[in-house]
């Protein structure tokens, strides 16, 4: 049994680091959710009712409903990959918190995935925040939203590990500008948060299948309706193995930093 224990121990290092900051984060919670939730409400609320009313409906849904399914996507984005490069940044480089919980039997590898878990888990809570926001507004109120609770954290934990890529390759907080600027802004625009994918030249539909952001908006958009997507596997199949792949990388490069 002991052996047993040890292991079931070591396995669940992470979560001390999860708990840290968390504890951290809850002392500042509501500015950190209102700064997390407040554009992509902006953004709702101008683009769906203002450019809804012009607008009206989008492949037979009301634009605002399909706009929400997207924009509470982007949310969860914005909020995994600010947390993962800016705040794990700050632990790692700056406050030297890594070196510190290191020096403790918690390993490099338990480090990284506390900093994957708690990044994706307060995308979570933004992402929860949005949704209560749209039902309270009746933008839908579908049972089916509980639904993309469980998607949202799964594209938080992608966009995280990929934040924790970019993370150990900076060198300072400019380097991720050119994530922001280069990265993320195109893919929101080629994942059709703000209009359908064919309204773009087939190369760049094509290109869209590969990315996160449309695999989640494409699972997340038909909870608002009521119902489920059909091809939903494929589009789980990207989220897991981009997943998987970005996550081994943040491994490799975080470990190559460290002994660097």
């Amino acid at each position: 049994m002991l052996p047993t224990d040890s292991a079931e121990r070591h396995r669940l290092r992470f979560v001390a680091v999860w708990r840290r900051n968390f504890l951290v984060w809850k002392k500042l919670a509501v500015p950190s959710l209102v700064g997390n939730i407040a554009e992509p409400l902006i953004t709702l609320v101008a683009f769906g009712f203002g450019v809804g009313s012009l607008i009206g409906q989008v492949h037979g849904v009301p634009y605002i409903q399909f706009l929400a399914s997207g924009a509470i996507c982007m949310s969860v984005m914005m909020a995994a990959s600010f947390e993962a490069l800016y705040s794990a940044f700050s632990r790692m480089h700056v406050q030297k918190t890594w070196d510190a919980i290191r020096v403790t039997p918690t390993s490099l590898d338990d480090v990284l995935l506390g900093e994957l878990t708690w990044a994706a888990s307060k995308a979570l809570l933004s992402g929860a925040a949005i949704l209560a926001v749209i039902v309270a507004l009746g933008i839908s109120r579908e049972w089916t939203l509980l639904l993309a609770l469980p998607l949202l954290l799964l594209t938080g934990l992608v966009f995280s590990a990929i934040g924790l890529i970019v993370n150990a390759r900076a060198r300072g907080y400019d380097f991720f500008t050119y994530y922001f600027t280069l990265v993320l802004t195109p893919m929101t625009f080629l994942s059709g948060v703000y209009f359908p994918l064919s309204a773009l030249p087939i190369p760049l539909q094509w290109l869209a299948q590969a990315l996160p952001l449309h695999a989640a908006v494409e699972l997340v958009r038909p909870l608002f309706f009521g119902h489920f997507d059909r091809h939903a596997l494929p589009h789980l199949a990207v989220l897991v193995a981009e997943l998987l792949l970005a996550w081994g990388l943040a491994r490799g490069l975080t470990r190559q930093r460290f002994r660097a």
